[in-house]
This record gives C-alpha cells, sequence and structure tokens, in this order.
C-alpha cells in the first residue's frame, strides 16, 4: 500500500537527505519547512510553506493533506551555540504535540520523532535504549526528553504506531559550517589553521546519508519491536583527531591541523557510543558508507559550493 509521508524540516541537514531519499522511493511525499524557496516539486514530492510554531499553520497543513499514514518529524531549533538552553525548545515541545495530535485525528498511522544522544547521561559511554540513564541537564535534553515520554503515552492511549529515533554524531554534505567536520574542511579549503581540541574524544559519527535510510526504515518498520526509543548511530567508535586527520590527508594539508588549540571542559566524557542493535535487528538497516568515502564525498560537496568544484 503507497504510503502518505509528511516529513518536517525537510530542509535542514538531515530533512533534505531523508527527502531525496523518500524521493526514489515512489510514496507520496510532503515536505514540510518554513524555507522552500527554490524548492521544486517532482511527481511524488511536494513542498508545503509552514511555521510549525504557529498552531494556525499546522492546521492548514492537514487542510492541505489529507488521511495521511506516516510523519516523520525532525523540525526544531538546532541554531549552532545557541539551542542547548534555549526557551524555544518549550515552543517546540508544545508546536510538536499540536503536530502529533492534528496528525493523529487525520487518520495518521505512525510517528517517528526525532531526538538526540544529548537525551542520554553521556557519562556512561556506551549508550543502550533500555538502560543507559537520561539527562535533563540541558533545556533542549530536557524537553527532547520530554517530548518521547509523552509521544509514547499519547501513542499507547490512542493506539498508534510511534517511535523516537535520538541520533548520535552525524557528518556530511549540507551539514551547517561551525560544526567539526566542514570547519575542518573550510580551513583548509582556505589556506588556514585549522584550530581543534585535543582530539581524544571518541565518539560515534555517522554518515547523514546513511541516517536518512535507517530514519526511513525505521519510519516504515511495522510491529511493537521498531517501536520506543531507538539509537541511530554508527555503532563504531572513532577519534575526533582521526576524523581531522583523514580530512587533511584528503586535503593533503597535515600541517595546518592545530589540535590542542581549543580548550576542552573537563567534564566533556570521553567515550559516547551508540548501542545500535535494536536498529539492526527489527530494520535489517546497516551503516554503508566508509568513513573515507563520506568524509571524500562531503569535502566534494564543499568545493562545489564554494569554487563550483575546482
Amino acid at each position: 500500500m503507497k504510503k502518505k509521508i509528511i516529513v518536517t524540516g525537510a530542509n535542514g541537514f538531515i530533512g533534505s537527505h531523508v527527502i531525496d531519499e523518500l524521493g526514489i522511493a515512489g510514496d507520496e511525499v510532503y515536505a514540510i519547512s518554513s524555507k522552500v524557496e527554490h524548492k521544486i516539486n517532482t511527481s511524488n514530492v511536494t513542498w508545503l510553506k509552514a511555521d510549525l510554531l504557529d498552531d494556525n499553520q499546522i492546521e492548514e497543513i492537514f487542510s492541505i493533506v489529507s488521511s495521511p499514514t506516516h510523519l516523520l518529524h525532525l523540525a526544531w531549533d538546532t541554531t549552532p551555540n545557541h539551542y542547548w538552553n534555549s526557551s524555544s525548545n518549550f515552543k517546540w515541545v508544545s508546536a510538536s504535540l499540536s503536530l502529533f495530535d492534528r496528525f493523529r485525528v487525520a487518520g495518521g498511522k505512525r510517528i517517528v520523532g526525532v531526538g538526540s544522544c544529548a537525551e542520554y547521561d553521556l557519562s556512561q559511554g556506551l549508550c543502550k535504549e533500555s538502560e543507559t540513564l537520561l539527562n535533563y541537564n540541558t533545556i533542549y535534553g530536557s524537553s527532547k526528553n520530554s517530548l518521547h515520554h509523552m509521544l509514547m503515552t499519547y501513542s499507547q492511549h490512542y493506539e498508534i504506531s510511534s517511535a523516537w529515533a535520538r541520533i548520535f554524531y552525524l557528518y556530511g554534505p549540507r551539514e551547517h559550517q561551525l560544526r567539526l567536520v566542514p570547519s575542518v574542511i573550510l580551513s583548509l579549503l582556505y589556506g588556514k589553521k585549522a584550530k581543534c581540541s585535543h582530539g581524544q574524544q571518541i565518539r560515534d559519527y555517522l554518515y547523514v546519508k546513511d541516517a536518512a535510510q535507517a530514519l526511513v526504515k525505521l519510519l516504515s518498520s511495522e510491529g511493537n519491536e521498531s517501536n520506543g526509543p531507538v539509537n541511530i548511530g554508527s555503532g563504531r567508535p572513532i577519534s575526533l583527531s582521526e576524523i581531522i586527520y583523514k580530512i587533511a590527508d584528503i586535503l593533503q594539508h597535515r600541517e595546518l591541523i592545530q589540535l590542542g588549540a581549543i580548550p576542552t571542559s573537563v567534564e566533556e566524557p570521553k567515550i559516547v557510543l551508540a548501542d545500535i542493535t535494536k536498529l539492526r535487528e527489527n530494520t535489517g538497516w546497516t551503516p554503508s558508507t566508509k568513513m573515507e568515502d563520506g568524509l571524500y564525498e562531503t569535502v566534494q560537496w564543499w568545493k562545489s559550493s564554494l569554487f563550483g568544484g575546482k
């Protein structure tokens, strides 16, 4: 049966790759974003402009999209250096609940909300959905955790299917330039020193296109095993310095890397790693992109964006 899928945050870093993935799947897709300029509708993807913080605009979505079947909710405030303790998180909780309720009333069958590894107590190292303690030390983490619990209770009461995707560290084309991977790439492309932390932190990094595929698989998954919180990561540990030097080798500029130039908080966790057993066993998904290949594609994307591929 053909799905009718709503994707919020469709023009964002993750959402844009999800739309690319869904665009070749053949389902009917409605891509929601506050910025749809220069977006072109295709045979199965329709772009709709909406500010989800405006309740009237949420209502308008469902006057256009009748009888939706699936909802992937990515939209949120993720402005670098701002969102962790922004009061906008509270507005997004309220908007998300309104979105979920209207989707259910319109006949929706499955909701996948998107959270973050920041919901966990990251001092635990390995994060497992059913075991790792949750963290409420930031407004962002607290808001995401609270929305997750409300969604689970809501879906149980109204007997609709729902999952909560906790996404770990991503990299790839279209990422904000202030994030680690693009910031290093941009410094080296311009021949500048790439000032970094000591780089000894161990993290779980996943190529964004693999993450998009995982989200699409999770959205389409049926059965109780795919409900509740689900980690989306690579399941593979890698040090930040290794990532940084892989980028430097691609661009042949190791001499521009300056590890230890940026101070690191003593509270920063040494290891953050996703246990992806639940995702793998219940959807059949596994990451398919090698780190070297993903970084190479990302470098090429930035070259193309900045210099027309030269």
